[in-house]
């Protein structure tokens, strides 16, 4: 092995991290095999390869016994004493054995061991810049589309969009520049796989995360997303600090802030709530846009039970029941509701429509 080659292997080392060492004794390793392949050795043999120089050698290695039965294996004492006269039995005798050409084959295994190091180490590399980002937003360009997945270029690899993991009627062009949110980095024996969401609750969150400011410096928390991509979502948001509006901050001036990830997700309705400790405000809250007369709430079943004006019984369930759905996502606790006259009707309650809860909401369409 040439010079030329121990100073390629130490430019490795400086370029891409890959540890002189270990790639020496990957290509040792390497030969042993090459050699028992090529040359039909069934003994024990080691491959020295000389750090500096690069010199390759082959010895077989023979264990000192009395009366030799397999000479691919053994040695005995008096021929191992001729090589060295400290030998005694049971020590292992290293001969030289290295053939005449194994320098050919030797540089030719070395180049795939190589090679191999080098595409796996680089393969660690993308993995550890991409392990990094999962659960958060990368922009990247639409490569390929078939019967299951989008393909897009992130620049160093390949991610994997499945179509599932679109919002409902989504389209991307191939060169399309597009947003998605990385659920999972796995490290395959085929290189990493990335793959992306534009449906999962976390893309809204860190779109918001990026779009708010008092949310990037902490100011203002989101406690809880709930999210039927493309059609509704409803997030709740918290201030730290009392004289910060947490729902006024996300809209934004003018609801620019807002209006901004609404047109990333192609018009997707979102309702911003306060959170609140109080379960009877929280859930008041997060059944925007309706108004909500009464909140009763059952500790033991984790259950609340909402009443609103007859008008607005509509409004609180939804289309298809979505807004009673999302707020329950929402709170974590199932919700009841019931209009004043039903709740009227089952439990008695006086009917009035002038004792409205104070709500803390905003809804952006």
């Amino acid at each position: 092995m040439s010079m030329d080659f121990i100073e390629a292997m130490n430019e490795l080392e400086r370029e891409k991290g890959i540890s002189k060492d270990v790639l020496f004794e990957a290509i040792e390793a390497a030969l042993i095999s090459s050699y028992k392949r090529n040359f039909n050795a069934a003994q024990n043999v080691r491959v020295d390869m000389n750090r500096n120089t690069g010199v390759i050698k082959v010895f077989a290695r023979k264990l000192v016994v009395e009366e030799v039965l397999d000479s691919r294996t053994e040695i005995s004492l008096p021929a191992a004493r001729e090589i060295n006269p400290h030998f005694q039995l049971e020590d292992v005798a290293e001969l030289e054995v290295t053939p005449r050409d194994f320098g050919r084959i030797a540089a030719q295994t070395a180049k795939q061991v190589v090679t191999q190091r080098i595409r796996e180490a680089e393969r660690g590399l993308i993995y550890n810049a991409f392990i990094d980002k999962e659960e958060d937003i990368v922009t990247g360009l639409v490569q390929r589309q078939d019967m299951r997945n989008i393909y897009v270029d992130l620049g160093k690899i390949e991610a994997v969009l499945p179509l599932s993991e679109l919002m409902p009627g989504e389209k991307f062009k191939q060169s399309e520049r597009i947003k998605a949110y990385i659920t999972k980095v796995e490290n395959t024996t085929k290189g990493p796989q990335i793959l992306l969401s534009r449906s999962h609750p976390g893309l809204l969150k860190r779109l918001f995360e990026l779009e708010v400011p008092e949310i990037f410096d902490g100011v203002v928390e989101i406690r809880s997303v709930a999210r039927e991509a493309g059609f509704r979502s409803k997030i709740a948001v918290f201030s730290r600090n009392p004289e910060v509006d947490p729902v006024g901050s996300c809209v934004g001036p003018r609801g620019m802030r807002v209006q901004t990830i609404v047109t990333e997700l192609r018009g997707e309705k979102i309702d911003i709530v306060r959170y609140s400790e109080s379960v009877e405000e929280y859930v008041a809250n997060a059944l925007s846009p309706s108004k909500v007369l009464e909140v009763q709430v059952f500790e033991a079943e984790k259950m609340a039970r909402v009443i609103v004006p007859d008008y607005q019984l509509s409004l609180a369930i939804g289309i298809k029941g979505q807004n009673a759905r999302l707020a329950a996502k929402l709170t974590g606790w199932k919700i009841d509701i019931k209009s004043e006259t039903q709740a009227e009707q089952e439990y008695g309650r006086p009917k009035s429509v002038s004792d409205e809860m104070h709500q803390d909401s905003v809804s952006i369409d």
